[in-house]
């Protein structure tokens, strides 16, 4: 099938990702910090299912620009990660920093580690009959370690750590989502999701342009190539099969995370199903890289701007251009924030901004499904667990 839109990532001449060295002249600001960080994320559709985000901490200050794509499970270009490819790399990060924080703090000296994820997600039902919804599943965490301590307390040690994750305050319990709706510049009402009880915030519309590199020659992020094949049931492999009207399928998107000498996390991200390209992630909290928190809250912007695409592609719907406004507010980590607890969070707050001819109800209707598609907004009001195997090295 033809591929959606232009490729603009590809032809853009721009790294795919970069600390941005102007975040105030572009205007971009960080949410208030009350719960440890705070992080605003723009994101912006570019063409087809290519996005554009621009994340800013409240904690460390700094802004990113990150990309994404779809392959041809969607039509895609395939010129940058998957949505869900930045939640898989994000909690693996995540992990490993309270993994090494914790081992810090106890004295505990690891001499290898290695971090392989799986994280599933569900979409059943029918676009046309409004009955799709998207879901999320449990965690599989394999830990890969040479260290002394014994199997009973090595495997407390490696649960207190996942737990002390921020990621773990939108793993645990059930946080449902707050939306703002704006369309042609003005304010509606939501329908069906939880509205935000606060004013829609500033349109961002073409501010993201402004965005200067902070540096050059930034590879944080750079394709492997096809994913090595495990023994999984492939949900979607055929061009634009994500977009078949009716869905009874499972995704699997997995990460490999080791340490690399300078300190910086290395990730690779595993395109299991739908079948796809592997990109390989860096990552780091000093700056070197982009953090975790940045990357998780850009995947949850990603993934539910991906919906909207996918939404007003299988309906022939007018959307020519939109964008949101996400905040995401987390916990320090237990062990790496020095809290002695499980990480927290809070719901996620998204402010939506439509172009469309559409009436007022479609546009309500666009927001709606989107959250009911979304995996990851799926992942926040789920309650999951992080299933973890230990082998020794």
């Amino acid at each position: 099938m033809a591929k959606l839109g232009e490729d603009i990532i590809g032809g853009s001449g721009l790294a795919p990702f970069f600390e941005v060295a102007n975040a105030d002249e572009v205007s971009i600001d960080a949410p208030e910090n009350r719960k440890g960080d705070a992080l605003r994320t723009w994101v912006r559709s570019l063409s087809g299912f290519q996005k554009e985000a621009l994340v800013r901490s409240a904690l460390t200050g700094r802004t990113w620009r990150l990309v994404s794509d779809e392959g041809p499970y969607l039509n895609g270009h395939d010129a940058a990660p998957c949505p869900l490819a930045f939640l898989s790399t994000g909690m693996a990060a995540s992990f490993m920093n309270e993994i090494l924080a914790l081992a810090k703090l106890q004295g505990v000296e690891i001499r290898k580690l290695k971090l392989i994820q799986d994280n599933y997600y569900t979409m059943k039902g029918s676009m046309p009959k409004r009955t799709m919804v998207g879901g999320a599943e449990n965690i599989d965490l394999q830990v890969e370690i040479d260290c002394d301590l014994d199997d009973a307390k090595l495997n407390e040690f490696l649960i207190n750590a996942t737990y002390a994750s921020p990621l773990n305050g939108l793993m645990r319990g059930r946080l449902e989502s707050l939306f703002k709706l704006g369309k042609n510049g003005r304010e509606l009402p939501t329908a069906k999701v939880a509205e935000l009880n606060a004013p829609l915030f500033p349109d961002p519309g073409n501010h993201f342009a402004k965005a200067a590199e902070r540096g050059q020659d930034q590879r944080h992020m750079t394709p492997v190539g096809p994913t090595p094949k495990k023994d999984v049931v492939l949900g979607t492999t055929a061009g634009g099969s994500s977009l078949s009207d009716e869905q009874d399928r499972r995704l699997n998107i997995g990460a490999v995370a080791v340490l690399r000498e300078d300190g910086i996390k290395d990730i690779q991200q595993m395109q299991y199903s739908p079948y796809g390209t592997s990109f390989r992630f860096l990552s780091s909290e000093d700056g070197r890289a982009p953090d975790a928190n940045t990357l998780i809250s850009a995947g949850i912007g990603f993934c539910f701007m991906t919906q909207f695409g996918r939404f007003v592609s299988m309906l022939k719907l007018d959307l020519p251009d939109y964008r949101i406004v996400q905040d995401t507010h987390f916990s320090l980590g237990g062990a790496s924030g020095g809290t002695g607890k499980a990480g927290e969070a809070d719901p996620i707050e998204t402010h939506v901004y439509l172009e469309t001819s559409e009436s007022d109800e479609t546009a309500q209707e666009m927001l709606d499904i989107s959250e009911q598609t979304c995996f990851l907004h799926a992942f926040c009001r789920t309650d999951l667990k992080t299933k973890l195997k230990v082998v020794r090295v």
